[in-house]
């Protein structure tokens, strides 16, 4: 489901914020696809780069971590402002897939059209983004991972992280404070790829597109259905979190509006 304003009519500046993702009619599904595209090549560009980055600055891993999570703390910051307006800055399948189950609950978000659509604009975008970044450094352009990340610790580690992204944004939505999205969502995966054993991908397209590169930040083809398929049940699970710690509550019909003194 998605909003109905007529193209070219004004929002009223006390209009209910959108359900993440949920943009503005006036926003062509091309201009749509294309920030999905653009965002998630960058987001990809940025962990990439800045993971192959560290490994050339330091040997220490723990510092490698910190230098390619701050980057995408920041980076992802400011992609979600940018283009937050413009697609939902979504850069996540599973984001969109747990927007379009919440259209079809009765909620606000994405028709299965415009899921068709992203979906793959992410999923390019995420190859795009790798290559690119393997480009800047003078990697091969595509070289498949050999970081293994099989392991069920790791699995689990996906789970939580994708849980708890999917809380955050719906829960934001659900409070009306979508506004601190940028902020909010980049400081949780900053802090998740340190709290998480698998340093949190919670994300398909980019754990797609980070197989296609044999850096620190890469990830064995072998590993991603598992770490994809963990990323669904989060996902899940992150929805039925929502569901019980937001629920709405029901308006008592005996109750009777009081007179201002």
């Amino acid at each position: 489901m998605t909003a109905t304003t007529p193209v070219g009519t004004p929002i009223p500046a006390d209009a209910p914020e959108p359900a993440p993702g949920a943009t503005p009619p006036r926003t062509p599904l091309i201009a749509r696809a294309a920030a999905e595209l653009v965002g998630t090549a960058a987001l990809v560009a940025v962990v990439v780069g800045s993971g192959i980055q560290a490994t050339k600055l330091t040997q220490d891993v723990a510092l490698q971590l910190l230098a390619n999570s701050t980057a995408t703390v920041f980076g992802l910051g400011v992609l979600i402002a940018l283009l937050g307006p413009v697609s939902g800055a979504h850069f996540n399948p599973v984001v969109t897939l747990a927007e379009w189950w919440t259209a079809r609950r009765g909620g606000a978000g994405v028709t299965a059209r415009e899921v068709a659509v992203h979906v793959p604009s992410q999923i390019v975008g995420a190859i795009a983004g790798a290559i690119l970044a393997d480009a800047m450094f003078g990697e091969p352009l595509v070289k498949w991972s050999t970081h293994d990340r099989s392991a069920g610790n790791l699995l689990l580690g996906e789970v939580v992280a994708t849980a708890g992204l999917i809380l955050l944004i719906f829960g934001l939505a659900r409070t009306d404070r979508l506004r601190f999205a940028p902020v909010a969502v980049a400081s949780y995966i900053g802090a998740a790829y340190w709290f998480t054993s698998s340093t949190s991908f919670a994300n398909p397209a980019v754990t797609i597109g980070r197989a296609f590169t044999d850096t620190f930040a890469g990830i064995a083809p072998a590993s991603v259905p598992g770490f994809i398929g963990m990323q669904l049940v989060g996902a899940v699970v992150g929805l039925a979190l929502v569901a019980v710690i937001f629920l709405r509550g029901k308006t008592d019909k005996t109750e009777q509006a009081q007179p201002a003194a």
